[in-house]
């Protein structure tokens, strides 16, 4: 017998809209110090636990428990503090800078400072990261200069990429950060690809790959997972679910799985979920894949379960999609308020050398900025030569391209 019952769909929605009162009810946050820490070389069978718990270093008090505590002294606490106000107070001044019209687009950090500055200071030198346009903090972490970043924002006559890109689509090579892509996923794929040469080489350089939470609906994520396992490549594949694509809740590209970390499972990777606001965690957990990475134990997938407590960019108004009380209401906090109450509670730092270190820092942010555009911005100044869009395409350079360049007066 036929059963008329009209089909339908499931639509994912999210917990508030706006208007709505935030509701994190639930999301469950495990106590701080509770994940186990497996050895380097558990079989992804054997810890399929770790993907849906979340690894916490950081208590409610400030203090640092558990397994995964205990790496870092207060020198690089500091240091890593340090880190993520410099890119909260650079990401309020290029703010500012676009809505200046200096620069034609923007992406902030806010909320996420964590999750790139810690992971940065576990990789070591010659590492090569593929991020998305959220992953600014390896950078500032890694020591690249913020005058030569803001030249990158303004695309003027000092920008290394000379106005070929979009302006935070950042490019160091030498500082470990790959080419920024702006089609989605493709930096999955190539992170995969670069980490199996280095393997082939017989290097010991291992790679990173980033991917936001609505990306991973992309193929690329898919063929990049598919060759990580495969060929046990030394990479680490980060996925950052900041619980929003541009207007679209995270529930919509992790479909009917619990978390997003569990993928990993189906493709025999090892997973874990790391607390994306604890700096001490992400810095722990990118720490053990790292290791893990170069005894030859192959890829790690993680899961930074953050906020991303501003707009997805300067184009965006997320009242329009969420409320507006939500980023006060996430569970895990503020990672640079974590990390000041946790080296408060070691007696390493205090309310009155924050204020110090949060106006030193705006200074040699304002300072950057002065020289910054003084080569140029987009609306005054220098810019990039016409002649420049010749260079880079040959080594040598084809008699029609002379020719075009002559004809323009290059």
């Amino acid at each position: 017998m036929t059963d008329d019952t009209p089909l339908s769909l499931r639509v994912p929605e999210p917990g508030c809209r706006p208007g709505d009162v935030p509701d994190f009810s639930d999301f469950v946050v495990p106590k701080a110090g509770a994940t186990r820490r497996p050895d380097i070389d558990a079989a992804p069978e054997d810890m399929r636990d770790m993907a849906f718990s979340i690894v916490r270093v950081l208590n409610r008090h400030g203090e640092a428990v558990g397994p995964w505590a205990g790496k870092l002294t207060p020198d690089d606490l500091r240091d890593g503090l340090r880190h993520m106000m410099t890119l909260r107070v650079f990401d309020e001044r290029m703010t500012i800078a676009q809505r200046q019209g200096k620069t034609s687009f923007y992406m902030q950090h806010l909320g996420e400072e964590a999750v790139s500055c810690a992971f940065r200071m576990a990789l070591e030198e010659g590492d090569m990261n593929f991020p998305t346009y959220r992953q600014a903090g390896l950078l500032i972490a890694g020591g690249y200069p913020l005058t030569d970043m803001m030249n990158q924002i303004y695309s003027n006559s000092e920008d290394p990429l000379k106005g070929r890109q979009l302006p935070i689509m950042y490019s160091a090579r030498d500082y470990g950060f790959f080419t920024i892509s702006g089609n989605l996923g493709t930096q999955y794929i190539q992170a995969v690809g670069w980490a199996m040469a280095s393997a082939i080489a017989g290097d010991t350089r291992i790679a990173a790959g980033w991917i936001g939470d609505g990306a991973t609906a992309e193929g690329d994520f898919h063929s990049a997972m598919v060759f990580a396992s495969t060929y046990n490549a030394p990479v680490i594949l980060n996925i950052v679910n900041n619980q929003w694509a541009i207007s679209t809740f995270q529930g919509m590209a992790r479909g009917a799985a619990v978390t997003f970390a569990e993928r990993g499972h189906g493709f025999g990777i090892p997973a874990i979920r790391v607390d994306g606001n604890d700096y001490l965690a992400v810095h722990a957990v990118a720490s053990w894949a790292a290791e893990r990475a170069r005894a030859g134990h192959g890829p790690t997938l993680i899961e930074h379960v953050t906020y991303r407590a501003g707009g997805h960019s300067t184009s965006d108004d997320p009242a329009a999609y969420r409320s507006k009380n939500e980023s006060a209401a996430w569970p895990l906090g503020d990672p640079i308020e974590r990390l000041k109450t946790h080296l408060i509670a070691l007696g390493e730092w205090s309310d009155e050398r924050h204020t110090q270190a949060t106006a030193e820092i705006s200074d040699s942010i304002r300072s950057a900025q002065r020289e910054a555009e003084a080569n140029g911005t987009l609306i005054d100044g220098g810019h990039p030569s016409p002649r420049s869009m010749f260079d880079d395409v040959y080594a040598e350079m084809p008699q029609h391209l002379i020719r075009q360049r002559q004809e323009g007066g290059y």
